[in-house]
């Protein structure tokens, strides 16, 4: 009784390992690969499937987009200029067998790629183009990384550069550059300001010039001016157009 109880828990245990063995189960965002005495015989899931124990095993693939850092790298711009610049990249499998069958490890691959070709662009790059012309150094990034992951099965959706560091006499050039031009703007606006203003009162002369009461109205204009605007006593002059008829009508009186 007791040996036909032992055989029963054994054969009871050998299936369960058997059933463990054969039965799997894949996430909506997995797929497992199998491999048939290690031979490739296709790609199984989501949900449940079954292989043969002992004969047959499959690997599990995750098929959501993965962000990688790519640590800071340090590169030397096509204008000599010492930078250290890191990123992240986006992807994902797209094809779960080339991921397994094509390369080692997908992930190590990828990050490997992008800092060597992170180094590759930036040493390609003037420092101007890497300061101010990011989108279209993530586009290079993107397109480059791409190509050369395709053939394992990976799909590198975004290339993002994070951060530029310069070293500190650069930053303190460019920060002087700026400023000079921050003050070439500046005169220039000025200038202009001035060639607008000669243009007026040269334009307010040729009016004035034709009308000799304008003159003596903005001349007093100007008088009550610096009345309002000054405490102490100022001398000043009047011109003989203004005072010419008070001094004949005094003339005759005392005649």
């Amino acid at each position: 009784m007791e040996s036909t109880i032992i055989i029963v828990v054994v054969v009871v245990f050998v299936l369960l390992v058997v059933a463990s063995a054969a039965i799997k189960i894949a996430q909506e965002y997995e797929r497992g690969v199998v491999f048939r005495l290690g031979k490739y015989t296709g790609v199984r899931g989501p949900g449940l499937f079954v292989i043969i124990p002992f004969v047959e095993r499959s690997v599990k693939m995750d098929l959501r987009v993965v962000t990688l850092d790519i640590p800071s790298q340090e590169a030397i711009t096509k204008d000599n200029v010492t930078v250290k610049v890191n990123a992240v990249v986006y992807f994902r499998v797209v094809k779960p067998e080339d991921a397994v069958i094509k390369v080692f490890d997908h992930k190590y691959a990828t990050s490997q790629i992008s800092q060597t070709t992170l180094r590759s662009i930036i040493g390609q790059s003037d420092l101007d183009e890497v300061l101010g012309e990011r989108e279209k150094l993530n586009q290079q990034l993107q397109k480059i990384i791409d190509d050369q992951t395709d053939p394992w099965g990976v799909k590198v959706s975004v290339v993002e550069i994070k951060e530029v560091e310069l070293p500190p006499s650069m930053i303190r050039a460019i920060g002087a550059q700026a400023e000079a031009e921050r003050d070439r703007r500046a005169k220039i606006v000025h200038a202009e300001g001035e060639l607008q203003a000669s243009e007026k009162l040269a334009e307010a002369g040729r009016v004035i010039s034709t009308q000799p009461a304008a003159l003596q109205l903005r001349y007093l204009q100007t008088l009550t001016t610096i009345a309002t605007e000054q405490s102490s006593t100022i001398v000043f002059p009047l011109p003989m157009d203004l005072v010419a008829p008070l001094i004949e009508s005094v003339s005759k009186k005392k005649t």
